[in-house]
């Protein structure tokens, strides 16, 4: 069985999918419609801009997922997943590959995504930090023991790495505690917490812009991160993509999950290799 799986904010760089702007004459008509939809020529920005320019929420995120969504279409026929999964972000792009919601919902939904996570980060300031070298069971009673500040898993990536989320100070405490622990805690250069309780106005907003989309019956299941099981009813997969903004990505689960359910081969779609070398830690020997 094949599995398809989709990056996150991070995995960008500049040139991303000018290959197939130039090259493929359907991938090109899919990124002009995104320029439209968009409201400015993000494929500039892509192709030829710098890398702080995609470093802007706003642009790396609709980017990510315009590389990744028109990646796995000009796979064609190729394209024949049993079973799909993204990492925050990398899930609309799954969503979309995988039929549940169109390629516009999609594009609409993560400019959504994109400009409330931003709106939120402005509201209070907060960070994000990996942890290595420990155990999650370690990392979460770490979170737990910090009460007057915000500090909670975000990213359960794979055995070793957990990445937190939180209050400036909630971090901060966090990391000389892990540190003590002889883990290593390294500041993420990141605008807010992603994936804890301070993206809540964002979730609301974005739940608005969820509702008021269609989804359809995808053809295979798609392992949401809030769960890390598959799921295949459309009312479902609406339900579990409002909690993600505020729940920690599984990821880790969500690759074991994958393999016990028969996953053979996980292919990457979408730019760099960050979650190709995630699975070979999650599954040793098994890519």
């Amino acid at each position: 069985m094949k599995a398809y799986v989709f990056p996150g904010q991070g995995a960008q760089f500049v040139g991303m999918g000018k290959d197939l702007y130039e090259s493929n004459p359907v991938c090109h008509d899919l990124f002009e419609q995104a320029n439209d939809i968009i409201g400015f020529r993000i494929t500039d920005l892509m192709f030829d801009g710098t890398p702080e320019d995609l470093k802007q929420t706003k642009v790396t995120q609709p980017a990510v997922f315009l590389h990744s969504v028109i990646l796995a279409t000009s796979m064609g026929e190729d394209f024949q997943p049993d079973m799909v999964a993204g990492h925050s972000l990398g899930e609309f792009s799954a969503l979309v590959a995988a039929k549940a919601i169109s390629f516009e919902d999609g594009l609409r939904l993560v400019i959504a995504r994109a400009n409330a996570m931003q709106k939120a980060c402005e509201l209070r300031p907060s960070t994000m930090a990996a942890v290595v070298k420990l155990d999650d069971k370690t990392v979460e009673e770490v979170c737990a023991s910090i009460t007057d500040e915000i500090v909670v898993p975000a990213n359960y990536n794979c055995p070793g790495q957990l990445v937190i989320s939180g209050t400036i100070e909630g971090i901060n405490k966090a990391c000389e505690k892990l540190k003590a622990l002889k883990g290593r805690a390294l500041p993420l250069a990141v605008g807010g917490a992603f994936h804890s309780p301070l993206m809540e106005p964002a979730r609301l907003e974005l739940s608005e812009a969820i509702q008021k989309t269609t989804f359809s019956s995808p053809i295979c299941p798609i392992y949401q991160n809030v769960c890390a099981t598959p799921v295949t009813d459309p009312a479902a997969i609406q339900a579990n993509l409002n909690k993600q903004l505020t729940s920690p990505v599984r990821w880790t689960e969500t690759v074991r999950n994958m393999a016990a359910d028969g996953a053979q081969s996980f292919t990457e779609v979408g730019p760099g290799t960050a979650l190709t070398g995630m699975i070979g830690r999650i599954l040793p020997n098994y890519l």
